[in-house]
Formats: C-alpha cells, sequence, structure tokens
C-alpha cells in the first residue's frame, strides 16, 4: 500500500518549495552570501552572476533506494545585488556543506569618510 502512495504523491520527504534560502551579508570591502548546501557536492552547484543578480542552482540526489527510480530535485535561488560589484572577481566556496559566495565591491561603491571643512 504504501508504494502505491509513494508512486502518485512521490516522494513527501522532499521540500514543497524549491527555493533555496539563503543569508546576505556585507563588511566593507565584500557583500557575501551563504547559503547551506548538506550532501550536495560541489560538481552540482551553479554559479552565475548577470546583470547585477546573482544566481544560484543546487541539484540534490538522495541516496538510491533499492527497486526504485534515481530522484533528484534542484533548489535555486537569484538574488539581485544593488552594490557595484567587481564581476571577474566573484568567487564561491564550498565548505563543510555551506555555500559561501563573495562579491567584491567596487572601490567607488565602497563607503567613504567625508571629512567636513570648517569654514
Amino acid at each position: 500500500m504504501d508504494c502505491l502512495f509513494e508512486a502518485a504523491l512521490g516522494d513527501v520527504a522532499a521540500p514543497a518549495d524549491h527555493r533555496l534560502p539563503v543569508d546576505l551579508f556585507e563588511d566593507k570591502d565584500n557583500i557575501y552570501l551563504r547559503a547551506d548546501l548538506p550532501g550536495v557536492k560541489r560538481v552540482d552547484i551553479g554559479v552565475e552572476f548577470t546583470d547585477g543578480t546573482l544566481t544560484l542552482i543546487a541539484t540534490r540526489k538522495p541516496p538510491a533506494v533499492a527497486g526504485q527510480a534515481e530522484q533528484s530535485f534542484s533548489l535555486s535561488r537569484s538574488v539581485p545585488i544593488a552594490a557595484e560589484v567587481q564581476a571577474d572577481k566573484v568567487s564561491a566556496a564550498l565548505e563543510n556543506g555551506v555555500l559561501t559566495v563573495t562579491l567584491p565591491q567596487r572601490e567607488e561603491a565602497k563607503p567613504r569618510k567625508i571629512t567636513v571643512a570648517v569654514n
């Protein structure tokens, strides 16, 4: 009976919302985006920065179960980045299931302290 439900409904353990949750923060030099991707291999992650939008795509492949077709599902997220970024220096690293994308800000986009002159 369980097999009939699984065949009709698919994997109920798979998330209904396939939108990748991310954390976005910055310091004076960079903007950072972090995403938890436990169990996702580096080769199954795509990162692209185009026209001010950072797009992440990750494909999860749960362990195969004997007698069932191999399953996978994708998580994705596109995040508009308002600050001016050095697109050629954007980098990404995967460590312990956490993806960190570093987007260096252009010099002119970094905050500057302006001295107020006394006349």
